[in-house]
């Protein structure tokens, strides 16, 4: 198993801690180790291109490593009473996050059994939009006054990319890609 692969794997394990964390309002300790897993993320893509290590287990598993950890937070802090009411996040930001994965990942099978080949690529937009969800969550943990503003932009660019996924899917689909 390459480095890669185990700095993926580092984040799933990260996963369920952070939500301990949170859970106990242990704050300070949720936003290290939230960030120790958004470091191991751009380590883990960083490395497998770099020593050109790229496998099947790192692209099926590193977006959904990323999917456990920014969806667990983001269900956290919208159900979790823990934090001041300026940060209590409101339940559509996560539904909004959840169903756009959801669309993608329904959208790739679909493609895949349709077309019997899958060529599923990370685009701008999507990797900002990633971007975003993940400053909402540190900001959120620093308790960030304005964070409500923070969290609106990143419904707004994930309803935004998910739309764009579904154009590109059903480009593929057509033949189109």
């Amino acid at each position: 198993m390459n480095w890669a692969n185990r700095l993926t794997i580092l984040r799933i394990i990260l996963v369920p801690v952070f939500i301990g964390t949170v859970l106990y309002n242990r704050l300070n300790l949720a936003l290290l180790i939230f960030i120790a897993a958004a470091i191991t993320d751009a380590l883990d893509g960083y490395i497998a291109r770099a020593r050109h290590e790229k496998t099947k287990f790192g692209t099926i598993m590193d977006p959904i490593a990323d999917k456990m950890l920014l969806g667990s937070a983001f269900v956290s802090f919208s159900l979790v009473k823990i934090l001041p009411a300026y940060l209590q996040m409101p339940i559509y930001v996560p539904v909004v996050i959840i169903a756009r994965d959801v669309i993608i990942l329904l959208g790739v099978i679909a493609i895949y059994l349709l077309t019997g080949k899958l060529d599923v690529k990370p685009t701008i937009l999507g990797k900002v939009t990633t971007f975003f969800q993940m400053i909402t969550i540190i900001l959120v943990l620093l308790c960030f006054v304005y964070s409500n503003w923070i969290w609106n932009i990143t419904a707004i660019l994930t309803v935004v990319s998910g739309l764009d996924y579904i154009r590109i899917g059903s480009r593929q689909i057509n033949g189109k890609s």
